[in-house]
């Protein structure tokens, strides 16, 4: 047997938004910011800004099982910005976050992207999440873009 013989099989595929699953995916996404964030901190696209032309969004398949849902927005200046990372809640700790972050940070270097940057909360809701991002070699660091820092957000950054 080969040593990633027993790592899980995923599809990722860019995704165009259309399909119900992802949809209910996003709108888990939202409403899960929404109620683990204080009013005016939540950054998340909703499904029009996630088809905006400077945004690719992949989901991560499992068969015909969706896993999880995530994006990467081009700021126009060799930055991407990580977006819509979310896996669905009854695929957690399955390592589908884990796949779609790589391919993601692969995807963004292909493209010439020289740096990789998040928004996102704190809290024990982020805690995972920001577990994954670090362990990819994600580093605090201040805000960017149109972002203000606030006692609740954090910016990350990765150098490609």
């Amino acid at each position: 047997m080969e040593p990633d013989a027993w790592k899980p099989q995923f599809e990722i595929r860019e995704d165009d938004l259309t399909g119900s699953a992802v949809r209910s995916l996003l709108a888990i996404h939202l409403a899960g910011m929404h109620a683990n964030s204080p009013p005016g901190s939540v950054y998340a696209l909703d499904l029009s800004r996630l088809q905006a032309p400077n945004v690719t969004v992949w989901t991560v398949w499992q068969g015909e099982t969706l896993m999880a849902v995530g994006a990467l927005k081009d700021l126009g200046d060799g930055t991407g910005e990580l977006k819509s990372m979310r896996t669905h809640p009854e695929q957690l700790r399955k390592g589908a976050a884990s796949a779609l972050l790589d391919h993601i940070i692969a995807e963004a270097r292909a493209r010439g992207m020289t740096k990789l940057s998040l928004e996102t909360g704190s809290g024990p809701y982020f805690d995972a999440a920001l577990t994954l991002y670090r362990k990819r070699g994600f580093v605090n660091g201040a805000a960017f873009g149109s972002y203000v820092q606030s006692p609740f957000n954090q910016f990350l950054h990765l150098n490609l």
